[in-house]
């Protein structure tokens, strides 16, 4: 049995915890405020295939570190993860680096939809969370983009009770928008190329499908006023539509490519400081129901290449946590929110199990993002160099794991 003492609820409301372990730890939590394990639904943890940018092991590191028990990983691997004999191993390999890290991480993994192999979704319904949907072209080579095989995916994922994720960008559009910045070096174009409208084109289309044939619906990464405002009335109709958002979403902008160049390049990219702040409005209401990571490490050298040449995608799974309590000092949101979007949302989406982990959140400490002290494997953030105001200090799984830099403020 682990016992905390002294530890405070977000209410304000001192609490004894007791959580079943095969250990018997104590520990006084006096200053700390008690959180649930957070879930993230959103992260690439880049095995089998990649495993110089992030594996299981750089990944449960930082899952601990950022508050995370619990996380979702994506079939975009090198082979993709679209065959039971694939999804098989990545499960082998995962359970092996878990194993090596002595971390039990809690995980599930999606299916990658591939118009090729349809037959197989029947075979690993019940080993899987969902099925991964590309609509527009990102990392790997998962794209789905005619309008026949997106019917068909949503028909069969309807039929068999599967939840479908869906990178919601139009891929006409993009390709469309890419001839006009052909050869173009300047990074900011990205948000120009991927533009708005391919984003909310392709959320128009897959609510829709949603409207023929019922599938639950999850909308990952929404960026945009016009996304939000079709998923608000979607859900006002009572259609089975979940919508996710990212913290570079919340934190960056448009105007962040001039410091950070292509390593704020991402798929959706980075928008207008108008559609951040809708972001958070829609949170308040109500209408966004998790936050993803989408923790998409690469490695600085990847990263720091042209634009044309360097991938799309971010690290964020050990900075979010700390980011959404910035914010919740900054009045942009509650710790209620924050547990809702991190915790309950997601478990209740895809209908987890219940686990009695605990993160203990230092809200007042201070401290700065160094890179040194990250442990992704990718070894940087978009947000080095921030300040942000409350730390996850200690992770409750199978015991007691220090994951803070001490108790005191910096």
């Amino acid at each position: 049995m682990i016992t905390i003492s002294q530890a405070r609820t977000i209410e304000g409301e001192l609490t004894t915890l007791e959580i079943p372990s095969q250990v018997t730890e104590t520990l006084d939590a006096t200053g700390l405020t008690v959180f649930p394990g957070l879930i993230d639904p959103h992260v690439h943890f880049r095995i089998p295939g990649q495993a110089y940018k992030e594996d299981w092991i750089t990944g449960a590191q930082a899952s601990l570190r950022g508050g995370y028990t619990t996380v979702l990983d994506m079939p975009n691997n090198v082979p993709a993860c679209i065959t039971p004999a694939r999804l098989a191993d990545k499960i082998s390999q995962i359970e092996s680096q878990l194993k090596t890290a002595g971390i039990p991480l809690h995980y599930g993994l999606y299916f990658g939809a591939d118009r090729h192999h349809f037959q197989h979704l029947h075979e690993v319904r019940d080993q899987v969370v969902g099925v991964k949907v590309f609509m527009g072209s990102s990392t790997g080579d998962l794209l789905m983009d005619d309008e026949s095989s997106l019917h068909a995916i949503f028909a069969l994922c309807a039929k068999l009770n599967l939840l479908v994720a869906v990178h919601a960008e139009d891929e006409c559009e993009i390709q469309a928008q890419r001839a006009h910045f052909a050869g173009t070096t300047d990074v900011s174009c990205h948000s120009k190329i991927r533009s708005p409208k391919a984003a909310e084109k392709a959320v128009k289309f897959a609510i829709d499908l949603v409207r023929l044939y019922g599938t639950r619906l999850y909308i990952l990464h929404v960026s945009t006023q016009g996304e939000l405002a079709q998923i608000q009335k979607a859900k006002q109709e009572g259609l089975p539509v979940f919508a996710e958002v990212c913290p570079h979403h919340l934190f960056l902008s448009e105007a962040d490519y001039a410091t950070l160049g292509t390593r704020g390049q991402m798929n959706p990219p980075l928008r207008t400081l108008e559609d951040q702040a809708a972001l958070f409005q829609a949170i308040a209401a109500g209408v966004i129901d998790t936050i993803g990571s989408d923790h998409a490490p690469h490695t600085m050298a990847e990263k720091d290449l042209p634009y044309g040449q360097a991938p799309s995608g971010v690290p964020g799974i050990e900075t979010t946590l700390p980011l959404l309590l910035t914010a919740y000092h900054q009045g942009k949101i509650t710790l209620a929110n924050i547990i809702r979007l991190t915790h309950s949302g997601p478990r209740a989406l895809f209908q987890l199990p219940h686990y009695p982990d605990v993160v203990l959140v230092d809200l007042p400490a201070e401290r700065t993002v160094h890179a040194e002290h990250l442990k992704t494997k990718c070894g940087w953030s978009p947000f080095t160099g921030k300040v942000l105001k409350g730390w996850p200090e200690y992770v409750i799984l199978d015991k007691i794991y220090p994951v803070g830099h001490g108790r005191q403020s910096a």
